[in-house]
């Protein structure tokens, strides 16, 4: 029998520092943005996506357009300037994984929903661990807001950059939003 793989796509890395000391690795194939990873090392970010099948080319500074248009609105939302991501997303998961991924883009600027606000959202009131499972998939967090979501008695929950993060991510927002 002939195993065939998939082909790989190619995607284009750079690394972002919206504010000093959040340093961010974003990487976009010919179909959109499709990753986002938190500090570390870029050949550790590099070597993630080529053990996800991807060809990597890596630019500094970026110029594939899906990588600058993203760059410069993670710079406008630090600032306060942008609620809203209008770069085109290149998101691969399951079904269950996809739909809970659109429903945490519904989540208004500002706001936060728990794990099972969002699991009844979709029509699967049960499965509020899955709604976790896949937060913490999410392969472009801050873009597919997973740091919106906590738990239902008001605590953070987990957060795969780190709680501190999700932290900062919801008072950035909520200060903006009084603005």
């Amino acid at each position: 029998m002939k195993h065939f793989k998939r082909r790989a796509l190619r995607v284009s890395c750079t690394r972002v520092e919206p504010v000093p000391g959040w340093v961010l690795y974003l990487a976009a194939s010919d179909r959109g943005l499709c990753q986002l990873n938190f500090a570390g090392e870029p050949e550790a970010f590099r070597q993630e996506l080529e053990a996800r099948g991807y060809l990597v080319q890596w630019e500094d500074p970026p110029r594939h357009p899906v990588l600058r248009q993203a760059a410069q609105q993670l710079v406008e939302y630090v600032q306060g300037k942008r609620r809203q991501f209008t770069v085109r997303l290149d998101l691969e998961g399951t079904a269950f994984q996809l739909c809970v991924w659109q429903a945490l883009q519904a989540i208004p600027y500002g706001e936060t929903r728990s794990y099972r606000e969002i699991a009844e959202a979709i029509g699967h009131p049960r499965s509020w661990r899955a709604v976790a499972r896949a937060n913490r998939d999410n392969p472009l967090p801050i873009f597919v807001p997973c740091h919106r979501v906590i738990r239902q008695n008001g605590a953070l929950g987990g957060y795969r950059p780190g709680l501190e993060f999700k932290r900062r991510l919801l008072e950035l927002e909520r200060r903006f939003k009084r603005a």
